[in-house]
């Protein structure tokens, strides 16, 4: 019977399944496992079920001598070493697809709360600080309807905003490494970032991406913009970000991911109020998790079996 180490219990009855067909060692606590326990105990195993926040580089890998597939219970891949383990013979899985509408619906709720200023709103009210009823002036926000959206990375998250965006009859302009046949306007990353009234990144992490929203970058959006970002924290410098709120130069952010997670309580981002802060909740449907269950269990098991995985990274 193949061996498999799973860093995290993961929501459904998949890990069930798991158990039935392989001999499984896991992870019970609800923290990430210590890495002295993940190299101690991938030695004999055949197939490793991590996720974002353990990272497997080379270390983990030699590691594991016998290991035939890494399956990671994400869409992103950039805490393994993937042009190593594929070197040595090991197959990468990953789950992307099912998390697509969850993490454009909740992008959606962030542009719509940083917009609008829904999370002041409720802050203001539990602080027992609203005492006016009602007045023209009172918390005016930023209206979405017929705003420009700029969509920086036009990949599946990328597709599900803009048709969230056409629901809200938004001028949709976009950047990517090439044009897509999708119904918004391609432009050059300098008129993204010139002409958006709100700047959404979809972007995965890699060399090119990383830092790409830098001081420089940012300060040439509108100081009546906002950036939302739902899908790689190091894509945004996080200082220069910070820099550019504290200078005003944009009207705010919404952001569920962050160069480091979890973010510590005297993070400068906290103070901000036009800056709305959700702990990497982007998958974070019970419907998704259980989804992305299911595929990260079989992309593991056909793997184990010889047999083609659901999803397989590919460099």
């Amino acid at each position: 019977m193949y061996k498999v180490l799973v860093t995290r219990r993961i929501p459904g009855p998949w890990l069930d399944l798991l158990k039935r067909e392989t001999e499984v060692d896991i992870w019970e606590g609800r923290d990430p496992p210590p890495r002295s326990w993940i190299l101690s105990r991938v030695k004999d195993k055949d197939g490793l079920l991590v996720t974002l926040t353990e990272r497997v580089d080379r270390e983990v890998i030699d590691a594991g001598v016998n290991l035939k597939v890494i399956s990671t219970y994400s869409v992103g891949f950039d805490h393994i070493d993937v042009k190593y383990a594929l070197s040595k013979g090991i197959r990468v899985t990953n789950t992307p697809d099912v998390l697509t509408d969850a993490t454009a619906d909740l992008i959606f709720g962030l542009l719509l709360a940083v917009a609008r200023r829904i999370v002041e709103g409720d802050r203001l009210i539990r602080d027992g600080k609203w005492n006016l009823p009602w007045y023209p002036e009172f918390m005016l926000g930023k209206e979405v309807s017929h705003s420009t959206l700029g969509i920086l990375g036009m990949g599946r998250i990328g597709r599900a905003v803009l048709r969230r965006a056409k629901g809200f009859d938004m001028n949709v302009i976009y950047y990517s490494r090439k044009p897509h046949d999708v119904d918004a306007k391609f432009v050059d990353l300098d008129t993204l970032l010139t002409e958006s009234d709100f700047l959404v990144v979809t972007v995965d992490l890699n060399q090119e991406t990383y830092h790409m929203l830098d001081y420089s970058k940012l300060m040439k959006m509108k100081r009546t913009a906002f950036l939302v970002n739902a899908s790689r924290g190091p894509v945004v410098k996080e200082e220069d970000l910070v820099r550019v709120l504290s200078e005003g130069r944009i009207a705010g952010a919404a952001l569920d991911v962050f160069e480091r997670e979890p973010i510590s309580p005297d993070n400068p981002l906290v103070k901000f109020p036009n800056v709305v802060l959700t702990p990497h909740l982007g998958s974070a449907t019970r419907e998704t998790r259980e989804k992305m269950a299911e595929i990260a269990v079989k992309n593991l098991l056909n793997c184990l079996k010889g047999e083609s995985p659901l999803y397989e990274v590919k460099l």
